[in-house]
């Protein structure tokens, strides 16, 4: 068994805060279990006794006539005990709980601007059980918009969001107790969906990931979304999963598709899957930050994925380019460990034959770490001179005196160079969670 300390940690320091705590990821990175077994574990060694937790897959058949939220909210109330004791609630799944219109309501008796009103969603029902004083809920989700963007209205700010991603390399590392060098290689070419990373062998994890991704990745966005073309969708996901690390909008990866001879969608569709598949947590956004102007540019932005052995997989692992993985490999960890993370973009006059122009440089990620920043360049080598430089200009470029990290392939320690830029190997990068904060000491 793998056990998420940290998330487990998380839970328990929350537990009884009178907010419904939503555990939010991709599906099975290990929501359910971290709930159903490791969180209910630790409840019972603490005396809680097996009728007082509540638990609900909506994902699963036995629970489908849940998925109403009327039979959800009569089923759970009716299991609540009156003893004066803690009721644990866990709900798998809370976004397949469809919305039903209210008792006694006609919908064409109700003017279209007050339609919202009429509908009894899973919101009303968790409102409902968190008012009761003997309740504490827990649910997961795997759709970003309804569970992160849309519960601020709708739980008036009673709610505690719980990220929860596949296992991280330390995670992998604790488990596996590998060499860490080998230990390294194996996450950097399957990830760390922890179904896959249980797997025995090779041959194994190959067929997980490809079921994973066929039989509920892909099918999910396409049921949820009601998408006519899946094959466009699946074009669209294999095209941005081998360019992660690249900029891209949805006009430039229609032409990359079109010039590849794949059926392209148009742009504005691809605009529409790129948001569904974020909403899906099967990839992440990062925005480009304009440094000395202290501004965010509309596109083109990054996509990264949020497993790379998915990525890997889908792409028959045939591009595994390691200077693309290291990078997705560090934005994930810096996302897991709860910063805020863009693509920094540096201007820098340059003169050449008497000839000026302003050169945009990148900064790989520009990290938020409270009322400081770090600016990283992800460089899988740096064993050529000229690619040394070339890593170092931009972060000497900002104009400010944040701290400036490279991060190499291997396991070399943390150490400052000459020009005062942090230098550190991926693998203790990945093991030591507060590194950040040591480079900025």
């Amino acid at each position: 068994m793998i056990v998420r300390q940290q998330q487990l940690n998380r839970l328990v320091s929350v537990m009884g805060n009178r907010s419904v705590k939503i555990v939010t990821g991709v599906r099975r990175c290990g929501k359910s279990f971290l709930l159903n077994t490791i969180f209910r574990d630790y409840l019972k060694k603490q005396g809680v006794r097996n009728d007082h937790i509540i638990s609900v897959a909506l994902d699963l058949d036995e629970f489908e006539a849940l998925q109403n939220p009327r039979n959800l909210s009569v089923y759970i109330k009716k299991r609540l005990k009156a003893d004066g004791k803690m009721n644990y609630v866990f709900i798998d799944e809370i976004q397949l709980c469809y919305k039903v219109l209210k008792e006694g309501v006609k919908l064409e008796d109700v003017a279209p601007e007050d339609r919202d009103s009429v509908w009894l969603t899973f919101y009303d029902v968790l409102n409902s059980l968190n008012a009761k004083p003997n309740v504490d809920i827990y649910v997961t989700g795997s759709n970003s918009k309804m569970l992160s963007k849309d519960v601020a209205t709708n739980f008036r700010g009673r709610k505690t969001e719980i990220l929860l991603m596949p296992l991280s390399f330390a995670e992998f590392h604790d488990y596996r107790q590998g060499e860490k060098a080998d230990d390294w290689q194996e996450y950097l070419t399957f990830g760390g969906l922890p179904q896959v990373v249980l797997a025995a062998t090779e041959r194994e994890k190959v067929a997980t990931l490809n079921e994973l991704f066929c039989n509920l990745y892909l099918k999910d966005v396409v049921e949820r979304n009601k998408i006519a073309a899946p094959a466009h969708l699946d074009n669209v996901m294999r095209f941005l999963f081998s360019s992660v690390g690249s900029l891209t909008n949805p006009s430039r990866l229609a032409k990359a598709m079109r010039s590849q001879g794949a059926d392209a969608p148009s742009a504005p569709t691809i605009r529409k899957f790129f948001g569904y598949l974020t909403d899906a947590y099967l990839f992440r956004k990062a925005d480009r930050y304009d440094i000395r102007g202290k501004r965010y540019l509309d596109y083109p932005a990054k996509y990264y994925a949020e497993d790379v052995g998915l990525r890997n997989a889908r792409l028959g692992f045939r591009e595994q380019e390691a200077t693309h993985l290291m990078e997705n490999i560090v934005y994930n960890e810096l996302i897991r460990r709860g910063y805020a993370v863009d693509v920094g973009v540096v201007e820098n006059e340059h003169v050449e034959s008497g000839v000026r122009e302003l050169r945009q440089h990148e900064i790989d990620f520009v990290v938020n770490t409270g009322f400081e920043k770090v600016y990283i360049q992800s460089a899988y080598g740096m064993s050529d001179p000229k690619q040394a430089a070339r890593e170092t200009l931009p972060l000497m470029k900002t104009g400010d005196a944040f701290r400036r990290m490279i991060v190499t392939d291997g396991n070399a320690r943390l150490w400052t160079d000459e020009n005062g830029v942090a230098r550190v190997g991926i693998i203790p990068f990945l093991l030591d969670s507060a590194i950040l904060e040591s480079a900025t000491r």
